[in-house]
């Protein structure tokens, strides 16, 4: 629960503190984008709205100038009706000007004082050009809050300039219908982060940390050492291949732990073997139970215990050194025809007692190889010693070498039992014996393990070939010297 918190607070809380800021980001660029759009479109409408009214304005505005004198009251009664029509209709106070920018009708009584003034200028010198005159803020002391001023020409069919239209309206009036716009974008995009924030919430701790959680609450029960435990999780994502390389690396585990156990059972019962001889034999001889003419017998018992005793502790500390990697190899040229020969002959006298038939056979006479001396006697003696041991009184043992690429093909051969195919993995472990009664005492166990890994130390391969009708043979390879 522990690690559970601590995700909440560490890895989930960052989670979703940065998918967090990710959506709220997002979603503040989509409605400052909305609010910018919208206000644009809404002024577009505006323009297009203004423009539309000044068509109708504009009929009263030709009336004016071009009718007789007597008929102008007329007129102008009717564009002052016209002009009061359509300020309240588009929220906007409409003036109008002659060509030299003298205001000359309102449609607001409060802007009777513009009557006869010059106003807008300069926009008046673009509008003579027929383009639109557009302006936000103030005005002098005409118009002093912030508004929207939209002027448009008015200019008949034989392009004669009569003035323009002046529409002037304040951006509070404009932008009150577009605040219940802004508050509608801005509201949803508060709501649909905080859905979101809640969404990430729920998923992030349905799919990361209730699943991270339960791979380490397994973790946790492996380093008590139950290491059966594992974790139950149908995921093809990440978290699930995270989850199957954890029970495959807990499998491992249980392996190892399994192969720990078993080592320190063979180790002890191999150890106990020979004691319990060796303090057998004594303790008959000490206690007299023992004849005396029989005493040397059983002391040369004794010492063939305590020989096996010392090969074992030997091969379990070479074993050790070698897979802790204490051993440094001196890689040397030598001669590994030679190494085979002073090999066999050390092994003369077993030979002769099985009555073996030992052919050595090299392609040259001398094959040099790379490699340390020292290690590869070692080698080849274990492998000489494990022929000897397994081929039968009068069989044939076969060594070899030749050449193959950038190879020496080393091959000992043995006449003797084929090696069962369910214990062919199983040779190169330690203590690891086709004889599950445990009552052989001729090999240790360790023989084959210390030479593969002796091999696989000089980077080079070893394996073994069952001959049916023939026998078993170790092949390994060295580098060539040519």
């Amino acid at each position: 629960m522990k690690f559970y918190h601590r995700l909440k607070k560490g890895l989930f809380s960052k989670m979703v503190f940065t998918y967090t800021i990710i959506i709220a980001l997002s979603f503040i660029i989509i409605a400052a984008f909305l609010s910018v759009w919208f206000q644009n479109y809404y002024f577009n409408q505006r323009r297009h709205q203004l423009e539309k009214e000044s068509l109708f304005i504009k009929p009263y505005v030709f009336d004016f100038f071009k009718n007789r004198e007597d008929d102008r009251e007329y007129s102008a009664a009717q564009r002052d009706e016209a002009l009061k029509f359509f300020s309240a209709y588009s929220s906007a106070d409409i003036w109008l000007e002659d060509k030299s920018g003298y205001v000359y009708a309102v449609s607001d009584e409060k802007y009777q004082s513009l009557i006869a003034r010059q106003i807008f200028t300069k926009g008046l010198e673009e509008m003579r050009f027929n383009k639109i005159y557009e302006m936000t803020g103030t005005y002098g002391d005409i118009i002093k809050n912030q508004s929207h001023i939209y002027g448009i020409p008015v200019i008949d069919s034989d392009s004669t300039f009569y003035g323009a239209i002046i529409m002037s309206t304040p951006l509070d009036e404009i932008r009150s219908p577009l605040k219940n716009v802004y508050r509608i974008i801005w509201i949803t995009a508060i709501f649909a982060i905080i859905i979101s924030c809640f969404i990430i919430y729920y998923f992030s701790e349905r799919i990361l940390i209730k699943q991270l959680a339960a791979i380490n609450a397994v973790a946790k029960k492996i380093s008590k050492g139950d290491v059966r435990k594992r974790v139950e999780i149908n995921s093809n994502d990440e978290i699930g291949e995270l989850a199957e390389s954890f029970n495959y690396m807990a499998d491992s585990l249980e392996k190892v732990e399994k192969a720990r156990r078993e080592f320190i059972s063979n180790v002890s019962h191999e150890i106990r073997s020979p004691i319990t001889s060796i303090k057998g034999f004594i303790g008959g001889i000490l206690d007299g139970v023992i004849p005396r003419d029989k005493e040397n017998y059983y002391l040369s018992i004794t010492y063939e215990e305590i020989q096996r005793l010392t090969r074992l502790v030997n091969d379990l500390l070479d074993l050790s050194a070698i897979e802790a990697g204490q051993f440094k190899l001196r890689i040397d040229e030598f001669d590994i025809n030679e190494i085979i020969r002073l090999t066999v002959i050390k092994f003369e006298t077993k030979i002769k007692e099985k009555k073996l038939d030992v052919d050595v056979c090299f392609n040259l006479e001398h094959q040099y190889v790379a490699g340390d001396r020292d290690r590869l006697i070692q080698v080849m003696t274990n492998l000489i010693d494990n022929a000897i041991k397994y081929v039968n009184e009068g069989g044939k043992i076969y060594i070899c070498t030749k050449v193959k690429g950038e190879k020496v093909l080393v091959s000992v051969f043995n006449s003797g039992p084929l090696i069962a195919k369910e214990d062919l993995p199983h040779i190169w472990d330690r203590f690891y014996k086709s004889d599950k009664s445990r009552t052989q005492k001729i090999s240790t166990g360790l023989g084959l393990p210390i030479v593969r890994n002796i091999l696989t130390q000089h980077g080079e391969d070893i394996w073994v070939e069952n001959k049916e009708g023939e026998g078993v043979t170790f092949i390994f390879t060295l580098k060539r010297i040519k």
